[in-house]
Parts: C-alpha cells; sequence; structure tokens
C-alpha cells in the first residue's frame, strides 16, 4: 500500500465541507419506575446490606469472615483457610464461572443488570444525582448553564455525598482483610496505619471514579463481558428485546388513537426507552453488546403503553426465536431446557457437589512427615535403632488442640521424646519425631526399609484424626 492511499480524496471546490465527527456526550438517565427497577433496587439493598453487614458477623470470638494477610489465613464462619488450600479458591472461581454461564445462557446478562457491583454503584451514584440535580431535563439544563453558586453547590454536594459512599466502601472492603471492629476505631481516631489508609483511599476512588464519571465506558469499553457473552448465548436466550412486528412502523400519535390506526405499530417513537437506558443505546437496533440487561427501557415502555391504552409488553425479555416464530411464552419457556443449558447446570452441579464434598471431608489437621536426610539411622541409647523424621502439622480447625502421635508396622516400634503435640488455632508448627525399635529385636535382624504407619488423633477424643505413611530404615 502507497502513501497516496492513506490520503483522504481532495474535496471538490465549492463543494460543502464534511460535517465534523460526532463528539462523545455523557449520557444523562432519565429516572424510571416499573417492575424491573423495583427488582433492581431489591438487589441493590441486598447486596449492599450483605456486603456492609458480613464483616461484622461474629464466630467464636472472631470476625466471621476475615482474609487475614498477615498470618495468612482465610476465616469462612467456621472454616479456616491456609495458602496450602488453593484448590478450595480454585473450586470455587469455577463454580462462579460456571453460575455465570449457565444464567447468561438462560436470561443474557442477568449478573450485569442487577448484582455487577458497577450497576450497584452507578445506581446509587444516579440517585444522589439526581436528588442534587434532578432528573435528565434538568441536568442538562445544568449542564448548559454557566457556573453560579446555586450550580457549585449542587455539583459540590453531589460530589462530596459520592465520596462519602466511596470512603464507605473503601473502609469496609479493607475491613475484610483487617479486623473491622479494629479499623473502625482506627478510622473513627483518624489514626489507621499508611498502608491501610492507602489501600481505603484507593478502593473509595476507584469506585469513585467508576460509577461516578465512567459508568457505562466501563461496561462499553473495559469490561470483556460484553464481548464474551455472544459465545453464551443463543437464539433461545431470553434477552432484552424490540418486538418489530408489533411495534412497525414506528410513529407519533395521539393518545387517543388506537392500536394500529393509520397503519402504524405500537411504538409511538417516543425515544422513552433510549432516555432511560444507562448506556445510551436505542434497544429498536436489536440486541448490541452494550446492553446490560437493566430492562429499565422495558420499564419506561411500558408506561407509554399504558397511557396509550396499549398492551405491555413491546420491549421485554423474550428470545429471537419467540419473537420470529410468534411463540407464547410457555413455549418460549420450554426451550430453556435446551442442551446448552443443561450441559452447564450438569456441570455447575458437579462442580458444586464436588467442592462441598472435598470441604466436608477435608480433615482438621494435615501432617507432612519428610526424614532427616542427614541421618538415616543411628544407634541411641541401650542399643535401640532411631529413626529422626521432621513433622509439619497445618491446624484448619480454627481452635486450639491437643494431638497425640503413635506409629505402628514394625515389631517393638516406639515413639521416643514424647508424643503430645499442641497446635494453635491456623498455625502451622514443625516438630522433631524419633521413632526406635530394639537393637536385638526380631526388627533388627531384617535391615532395609520398612512400611510404618503413623496415626495422629486427638487427646481429649476417640479415633483416628490422620494417618501417613513413611518408612523405618534398619541398618545392615
Amino acid at each position: 500500500m502507497t502513501d497516496h492511499a492513506l490520503r483522504p480524496a481532495p474535496r471538490t471546490p465549492g463543494a460543502p465541507k464534511p460535517p465534523p465527527p460526532p463528539t462523545q456526550t455523557r449520557i444523562q438517565p432519565r429516572a424510571v419506575t416499573g417492575t424491573y427497577t423495583r427488582r433492581r433496587w431489591f438487589m441493590v439493598w441486598l447486596t449492599q446490606l450483605v456486603y456492609y453487614g458480613t464483616p461484622w458477623l461474629r464466630w467464636d470470638d472472631r470476625q466471621a469472615v476475615l482474609f487475614d494477610v498477615e498470618t495468612p489465613r482465610f476465616h469462612l464462619f467456621g472454616l479456616v483457610l491456609q495458602p496450602q488450600d488453593l484448590i478450595f479458591a480454585v473450586g470455587l472461581m469455577v463454580v462462579l464461572a460456571l453460575t455465570l454461564f449457565f444464567f447468561t445462557a438462560i436470561a443474557g446478562r442477568l449478573w450485569c443488570g442487577y448484582a455487577c457491583p458497577q450497576t450497584v454503584y452507578s445506581s446509587i451514584f444516579l440517585w444522589i444525582e439526581h436528588r442534587f440535580e434532578g432528573d435528565r431535563p434538568a441536568r442538562l439544563r445544568l449542564d448548559r448553564s454557566p457556573w453560579t453558586c446555586d450550580k457549585l453547590l449542587r455539583r459540590g454536594g453531589k460530589h462530596l455525598a459520592w465520596l462519602l459512599v466511596a470512603l464507605a466502601f473503601g473502609v469496609t472492603f479493607v475491613g475484610y482483610f483487617e479486623p473491622i471492629d479494629v479499623l473502625a476505631r482506627q478510622v473513627a481516631t483518624a489514626s489507621p496505619t499508611p498502608w491501610t489508609t492507602f489501600w481505603i483511599l484507593c478502593c473509595a476512588l476507584g469506585v469513585y471514579g467508576n460509577a461516578g464519571w465512567l459508568r457505562e465506558q466501563v461496561c462499553t469499553f473495559m469490561c470483556p463481558y460484553a464481548r464474551l457473552q455472544s459465545t453464551m448465548i443463543d437464539a433461545d436466550s431470553l434477552v432484552i428485546a424490540y418486538d418489530t412486528g408489533r411495534g412497525e412502523p414506528r410513529g407519533a400519535r395521539s393518545r387517543k388513537a388506537a392500536s394500529g390506526d393509520g397503519g402504524l405499530g405500537d411504538c409511538t417513537d417516543c425515544g422513552a426507552c433510549v432516555q432511560v437506558c444507562p448506556t445510551g443505546i436505542d434497544i429498536r437496533k436489536g440486541l448490541q453488546n452494550e446492553c446490560i440487561a437493566c430492562a429499565a427501557c422495558a420499564d419506561a415502555c411500558d408506561e407509554v403503553m399504558d397511557r396509550m391504552g396499549y398492551a405491555p409488553g413491546l420491549i421485554r425479555y423474550a428470545s429471537a426465536n419467540a419473537l420470529a416464530h410468534g411463540w407464547t411464552r410457555a413455549r418460549m419457556m420450554q426451550r430453556l431446557r435446551r442442551p446448552r443449558v443443561l450441559i452447564y447446570g450438569a456441570a455447575l452441579l458437579a462442580s458444586m457437589v464436588g467442592l462441598v464434598a472435598a470441604m466436608a471431608l477435608r480433615t482438621p489437621v494435615s501432617m507432612d512427615v519428610m526424614r532427616d536426610r542427614g541421618v538415616m539411622a543411628r544407634l541411641g541409647d541401650e542399643g535401640r535403632i532411631e529413626n529422626v523424621y521432621r513433622v509439619q502439622l497445618m491446624d484448619h480447625s480454627g481452635t486450639d488442640t491437643d494431638y497425640v502421635l503413635s506409629a505402628e508396622g514394625v515389631p517393638g516400634l516406639t515413639v521416643d521424646g514424647g508424643a503430645v503435640w499442641s497446635l494453635p488455632a491456623g498455625q502451622v508448627r514443625p516438630f522433631t519425631l524419633r521413632l526406635s525399635v530394639p537393637g536385638d529385636g526380631p526388627a533388627a535382624a531384617t535391615p532395609g526399609a520398612h512400611a510404618v504407619t503413623l496415626r495422629l488423633s486427638v487427646r481429649s477424643g476417640d479415633g483416628t484424626v490422620l494417618r501417613e505413611q513413611t518408612t523405618f530404615i534398619v541398618p545392615r
């Protein structure tokens, strides 16, 4: 390709100048009420109740959910996870990913529309903006108006409220990694550590920037899920859809006009669906990557249909096949039981069962046994043959426990130097283990490696907690 191919074509003398490229304007969605809006606000309240309330829950005189990065330990109610338990975190991520796939195949971007933190905090910030600056027309007028004392107070009050919400988010988020009661006292007395202050401000600025300034740009340009959703849905997935057959041709008409008068469809071309969309798209152009399935357009359209006396549902949750073939709701719901959904559901159920079973069968303690490589075997007191091992115990129960160790597998095998080990809650501790057999016993007559079983049991309880295999070396 030559340089001439990259140059714009010359303009004909006297021809009008081409229009300038469109500029990106800030989207100012209009407030809306309706069934889906109420459901979305229910999810806002529910998610915030869980998020802000969970760090304050107590379990056995400690914080119920705490990612203790200093120890490091993860307390999840009665469960204590160590860095060695990374497999459970991987399993949880697999469950969450399959859950996203499953619900996306059924009904598109439900997560984005109702539970995603970006959507939740954008809704909260928009509500604050509405309180300070008014609804969409008032905000547009305020944008165009010169700076006055009233505009300064409204904008300043809005941003101050945004910062307070963002700081509350930051403090709570850090409270999942530091004890929340200690952190609350530090914040109340303005005495948090420098690193704690850094992470609080970092989280707060992230929420302030994403929910207050970027908003729809996060969903449109930054979030990869918008691009991935097309691989998870098909023509039978429920998405926010405009019924073209019923709505077209669109056009304005009198409120007294009946449905179908003048050869027009039910769409009045009022633009309400575009005005309420948080990403600024026109759903009448079909499903788009920017659509987050919040259904605000469906609520706005139903309001217009109600004023006109038309049936609701011109914009609704529907599948492409249902709209194309005129299926009933029952027929559309039957198609939810298709192979894609069943495969995702089966994989999700299997992963959940596997994760729960693995956590339920997890022992309260783990034990690693390593031979002392410096001395394979030695003669000890009274002519006994000794083997030395290094044992590491890791507590998973979350309580202080005394364990008793015993050994079997070789005639005359005994544990020397004490067999009661104390392991604090959530700690990893090394111990030295010495096993011995009589130098004149039957084991001494058969040199080589002998299989040995170590049994670990709770001192105050009955039954073996853990078994570990190792070997006992008898020298030649």
